[in-house]
């Protein structure tokens, strides 16, 4: 059906139809632009999702990156990613394949369409001046008709007077042929006006206006027909990316399901195993024989009575397993150094001063000497306290156990292993390089090669020098490691252990600062930590509830800089909680919350037999 032929005479809503449509085309392109902003928008918040659930750049992702459920998570958050740029992609491709194209066509469109309604109006314009010229020849020679009537019935009432005179008639006469000739004048140009306008009103409705609305009715039709390519597009534009989108839910799929349990359990073994062996059976306490306190458990005079005796309050947990170790390591700890010497102007007491011969701790001072000497010859290892606070980690990684310890140090040797190939592969192609510039002098200076191959020799050396000496560190701890061949005796060893726990716990105790030493004698590390931790206690209410066991008098003015120990004044008194073990210091509390160690020869110490009543 054509609009010329049936539409003929519905100029103006023609007009409103074809304007709803440019409309409409402006609405779909708003509705692509919103989806494309959208897509855009969703693109960015998965982005940032995908960013912000992303590994820091910590030691802590090379632990996460362990553990095959982590790798997982960061796969998919990588997929999400890609998935992400794909709806990226869908906004550009809606930008490029639809908005930048419908825009340019609906200035086009409304052009043309202007255009024919211009064309369309013009015609009217026309037709409609036609008319109006038809109608003026129309009213003339309806007007000269009845003037050429009223001039004949005049002439003709003239002619039947018979008073009227014969040049009266005369000229009656002359004036009804005038008007009728006026009249047949106006009565031909009506006629010829009409047929012209028949003529151009029939070209006008057939011809004209037909071809207008048809070239309106092909702009229509274009445009329907361009906005269904466009919805085509839209579906497709999402289409293309759907296989790269399904890659990417594969990817997430894979992740999943490559997800092993088993293999991140043992992971958690490789990660946290010590090395060191489970402690021993716990000796039998027998509360029913009165418990008797001796002046100092690590003394010469006293070791051997305290193997014969129970050893009073023994605790079974090892310090792995104490819930509070900073309160732990302050409590069974006293300062590694000496105690600093008495001022020299006001000397001492007798009986504070470990060295006097009146002293009656004389006979601790060659042990004293022992653990501070055996003390200083280990190797130091600081714990992960001591790092917590901000303490630098050693070179040989001694703060680790022994099995994270060997772990660490075998990945040190393969990095310097990777370092040193890649510096022999720099050697060996610069040293290529020099025989072609020897073989070839217009190529190049031998000679300006030389001094790029000495650097990297001495960078070997120091490479080989530095994998030497993490490979001895490596076989020591190796060293120290029992064998699985001595798993199955440990409860022997630590039967052994238990007899002798009281007299070692001094001797072995901890630092303030939270390092320990590392057994280097023929006893295993197993022996030295279990005999150091033994009498730790098993909560952190066994602290709250130690005794005093007497009262000292501040001698001197002690500033405690070290950890572990506490600033006192002179003249002032305090309780004393803990007997000097004999290296020289004696642990004091002023209140409930403050309490440390001091050097012994700064104080007066008052025994009593119970504390608690004073």
């Amino acid at each position: 059906m054509s609009w010329g032929t049936e539409l003929w005479d519905q100029f103006d809503n023609l007009e409103k139809h074809t304007q709803w449509g440019i409309e409409y085309v402006d609405k779909y392109t708003k509705f692509v632009k919103e989806r494309s902003e959208i897509e855009i928008s969703y693109a960015k918040q998965i982005r940032n999702l995908s960013k912000k659930y992303q590994p820091k750049k910590n030691s802590k992702e090379e632990e996460e990156s362990k553990y095959t459920f982590c790798r997982a998570f960061l796969t998919s958050l990588n997929e999400l990613n890609d998935y992400a740029g794909q709806h990226e992609v869908i906004a550009e491709n809606l930008t490029s394949q639809i908005i930048t194209d419908l825009t340019r066509y609906l200035q086009e469109l409304k052009a043309e369409r202007k255009s024919h309604f211009h064309d369309g109006r013009k015609a009217q314009q026309q037709l409609e001046s036609s008319w109006k010229q038809l109608e003026s020849c129309k009213k003339k020679f309806e007007r000269d008709c009845k003037e050429a009537d009223r001039a004949q019935q005049h002439f003709e009432r003239m002619d039947a007077d018979i008073n009227v005179t014969k040049a009266d008639v005369e000229k009656a006469r002359q004036q009804a042929q005038v008007r009728h000739q006026m009249a047949a004048d106006s009565k031909n140009d009506y006629h010829s006006y009409l047929q012209k306008f028949n003529q151009e009103q029939h070209e006008h409705y057939y011809t004209v206006i037909p071809n207008i609305f048809q070239n309106l009715q092909d702009m229509e039709e274009k445009r329907i027909e361009r906005l269904g390519v466009c919805m085509k597009t839209f579906a497709e534009v999402d289409r293309q990316v759907l296989p790269i989108v399904g890659k990417c839910l594969d990817g997430m799929t894979s992740a999943a399901e490559g997800i092993e349990p088993k293999t991140d359990s043992n992971q958690v073994v490789e990660s946290y195993k010590s090395g060191f062996e489970p402690p021993g059976d716990v000796e039998f306490e027998d509360y029913g024989q009165a418990m008797k306190r001796t002046v100092s458990e690590n003394s010469l005079s006293n070791s051997r009575e305290s193997k014969e005796k129970p050893a009073g309050k023994s605790k079974s947990k090892l310090w792995p397993f104490i819930k509070n170790k900073n309160k732990l390591m302050s409590l069974l700890t006293s300062p590694r150094q000496p105690p600093p010497a008495p001022p020299a102007s006001s000397p001492p007491l007798p009986s504070a001063v470990p060295n006097d011969p009146q002293s009656p701790k004389q006979p601790k001072e060659p042990l004293s000497h022992r653990l501070n000497d055996f003390m200083a010859s280990k190797p130091k290892m600081h714990c992960l306290r001591s790092l917590r606070r901000g303490g630098s980690v050693p070179e040989d990684f001694s703060h680790l156990p022994p099995e994270q310890r060997r772990k660490k140090l075998q990945g040190k040797i393969d990095e310097l292993k990777k370092d040193i190939q890649k510096e022999m592969d720099q050697r060996d192609a610069l040293t290529k390089m020099k025989d072609v510039y020897v073989k070839n002098p217009q190529m190049g200076d031998p000679a300006s090669v030389d001094p790029r191959l000495a650097e990297i020799a001495m960078n070997i050396e120091k490479l080989q020098s530095e994998e030497q000496k993490f490979e001895n560190w490596l076989a020591e701890v190796e060293e120290r490691m029992p064998s699985k061949s001595e798993t199955h005796r440990k409860s022997v060893i630590y039967e052994t252990q238990n007899s002798t726990v009281s007299n070692n716990c001094a001797q072995d105790r901890e630092s303030p600062d939270g390092s320990y030493t590392e057994e280097q004698s023929a006893e295993t590390q197993v022996k030295a930590v279990a005999n150091r931790t033994s009498c730790a206690p098993e909560s952190d209410d066994e602290f709250d509830e130690l005794e005093t066991i007497g009262t000292c008098k501040a001698l001197y003015t002690f500033e405690g800089q070290n950890e572990g120990t506490i600033s006192v004044t002179e003249g002032e008194l305090l309780y004393v909680i803990e007997e000097d073990k004999g290296d020289g210091w004696t642990r004091v509390r002023r209140n409930e919350e403050e309490e440390g160690y001091v050097p012994t020869s700064y104080i007066e110490v008052l025994l009593e037999t119970n504390a608690k009543d004073s």
